[in-house]
């Protein structure tokens, strides 16, 4: 059997966790999830040279943080229900 090198394991674990990440009902665990596959992806990307990848991965990876963070603030302004 070959040798299946680090960088490799690296990318499919990073398509594994964005697959997920698109299976979940939680808004938030998508993004946390998405955000931990994009940031794989910009690892990946990065050990490969392939800046296309590592580019749009980490771009989409802020697109997360800023929503995450959005839906943070907003848990934080909802009135309370008794």
């Amino acid at each position: 059997m070959e040798n299946i090198n680090i960088i490799e394991v690296l990318g499919y674990a990073a398509s594994v966790m964005v697959a997920i990440s698109l299976m979940m009902k939680d808004i938030v665990l998508l993004r946390w999830l998405n955000f931990i596959g994009c940031s794989f992806f910009v690892a990946y990307g990065y050990a490969i040279e392939a800046w296309p990848v590592a580019g749009m991965n980490a771009f989409v990876a802020c697109i997360n943080i800023f929503h995450l963070i959005k839906i943070y603030r907003n848990k934080g302004t909802q009135p309370q229900t008794a």
